[in-house]
């Protein structure tokens, strides 16, 4: 084999690879692009799955949004169970009306609570919280006083719901008795579990969910003030991009005739590729 032999076949190898390439490794390229972009949709999914799971439980009208710097920070007053009190009905038994002239420690429901419960200090319960002054359960719900009417239970309140003398007529017993300012057009009832923070940090590319803390009048907007209060952290999505589209929460409020609207885009980016998912979560807020 000569030199010039030689060379004519390092060329022609060559060729060979470049032609190779073209047809074997651009599909390789497009296969691994495609699948951390379904990767990326999936992660997105799941946690605008989350947060509108959460959203669709919050007692009406506690939805509350704050931007603070890179982080946007979703608050809510979970609900775990709901019924209707019954206030009014047969004089021969009016000790099962809910009261609301004075403090009172035992109502019946009309519709039950999907379950009963034993005696528990962790729980609230909320009728008409319409989230201004004076019917605000954020406010309400910091304080251990029973002497003034409100629309939350104070800190502290134990609550116990046992079966009653009908299907629909469980007990509701509240040690020490509760004063509600007003009552609900609809005569319902919420039994809250606290309060559940997402915070979406676009300098740390980060959605995190934070429970297990208190009522706090004021929104804790950092993770430092949330772990301060006790609360307990879940990653919900890394990747987030880090640029004003990588989180963006908004809520508009309803009205009596009309449904609340949360609107949540999340937008997120890894290895050049980048998907921006968008949901919208109707929201009760007939309290």
């Amino acid at each position: 084999m000569t030199l010039i032999e030689l060379v004519v076949v390092i060329t022609l190898c060559g060729i060979c690879a470049s032609f190779i390439r073209l047809f074997v490794a651009t599909p390789i390229d497009s296969y691994t692009a495609q699948a951390q972009r379904a990767g990326l949709v999936d992660a997105a999914d799941a946690a605008l799955r989350l947060l509108a799971r959460d959203l669709r439980s919050a007692l009406p009208n506690s939805v509350r949004i704050t931007t603070s710097g890179s982080v946007v920070a979703l608050e809510l007053l979970a609900t775990v169970d709901g019924a209707r009190y019954n206030d009014g009905g047969s004089t021969s038994n009016t000790s099962s009306w809910l009261d609301f002239s004075q403090a009172d420690g035992a109502f019946a429901t009309t519709v039950p609570f999907s379950t009963v419960y034993a005696a528990t200090t962790s729980y609230y319960l909320a009728i008409y919280n319409v989230g201004v002054t004076g019917a605000n359960a954020y406010t309400a719900g910091t304080t251990t006083a029973v002497t003034t009417p409100n629309v939350i239970t104070p800190t502290g309140t134990q609550i116990k719901i046992t079966a009653g003398a009908a299907a629909n007529a469980q007990l509701v017993t509240l040690s020490p008795g509760f004063q509600f300012a007003w009552g609900s057009p609809n005569k319902r009832v919420y039994l809250v579990s606290g309060p559940v923070s997402y915070l979406c940090d676009t300098s740390a590319g980060t959605l995190t969910r934070y429970s297990g803390y208190s009522i706090s009048a004021t929104q804790p907007t950092s993770a430092a003030a949330l772990l301060a209060a006790g609360a307990i952290a879940g990653s919900v999505a890394t990747d987030v991009a880090t640029n004003a589209n990588g989180c963006i929460f908004k809520n508009a409020s309803g009205t009596a005739t009309r449904v609340g609207m949360a609107t949540l885009q999340l937008q997120l980016t890894n290895g050049g590729q980048e998907v921006q998912l968008l949901q919208q979560v109707h929201l009760v807020n007939a309290p």
